[in-house]
């Protein structure tokens, strides 16, 4: 093999390592990370805990909204809620959700390259330096290059009101961002997040790890939660969990 074709496929090889690191939602090729925020007014038990779902104007008779449910549905079931007629359910349950897309630009070093034939090299793991003070070679960058890459910031809502009386007792938003650029691959990973831990204490703001499977899809494990920052709750309610790495 020819030192100019192996440095093209070690260049190509680079830029698909680039790439792929924002391909996935949290940005890492074992799990997605999601920012969570809630407040909560929460004091339902679990015999309480029954609801059905609302839309809005647009939701009306979607299919998207239909298969964000199921998956939302799921996951409430998980923390002992049990979906009912609307006339009979004790809270309403609202999602709210979008995308949108934006570039991201990465600094990349260029280093000095002896054989410029072949062309300037990327990150030198081979490459050559002037030779330094020290007598040996200087690894240092000669320069630097930005490149682009698109990113996709998936947001996810789900607020829950009384029914009788419209109260709202608890709110949580779920965001993420990466090369994903589908809002209905992101959402299993932004309805999990946000329910994980259900309920949180008031003011939580957190990240919450999904771990991914070897197929890309959810894994079993839990899901694992850091603490960005905590509001302390008013005196009247009950603390959250404790948040594990």
């Amino acid at each position: 093999m020819t030192l100019g074709r192996l440095y093209g496929e070690w260049k190509g090889a680079v830029r698909v390592v680039l790439i792929a690191g924002f391909a996935l939602l949290g940005g890492c090729t074992t799990y997605v990370q999601t920012q969570v925020a809630a407040f909560s007014d929460w004091s339902g038990t679990d015999a309480t805990r029954t609801y059905a779902f609302v839309r809005s104007a647009p939701q009306q008779n979607s299919i998207e909204q239909q298969t964000y449910e199921v998956l939302a549905a799921n996951e409430l079931a998980s923390h002992s809620f049990k979906q009912v007629p609307d006339a009979s359910a004790r809270y309403l349950v609202e999602l709210s959700y979008s995308i949108r897309g934006d570039m991201v630009t990465v600094r990349q070093p260029v280093y000095y390259d002896p054989w410029p034939m072949y062309g300037g090299w990327y990150g030198r793991p081979y490459g050559w330096g002037a030779y330094g003070g020290w007598g040996g070679l200087d690894m240092g960058p000669a320069g630097y290059v930005d490149q682009s890459y698109p990113i996709f910031v998936h947001s996810l809502q789900i607020r829950m009101t009384e029914r009788e009386n419209g109260r709202e007792v608890y709110k949580v938003t779920a965001s993420n961002s990466g090369g994903e650029s589908s809002l209905v691959r992101a959402m299993p990973y932004l309805i999990r997040s946000a329910l994980a831990d259900f309920p949180l204490g008031n003011g939580t703001v957190r990240r919450v790890k999904i771990p991914l499977d070897k197929t890309g899809g959810i894994g079993n494990e839990a899901p694992a939660a850091t603490a960005t920052s905590v509001k302390p709750p008013a005196p009247a309610l009950v603390p959250g969990p404790v948040l594990v790495q």
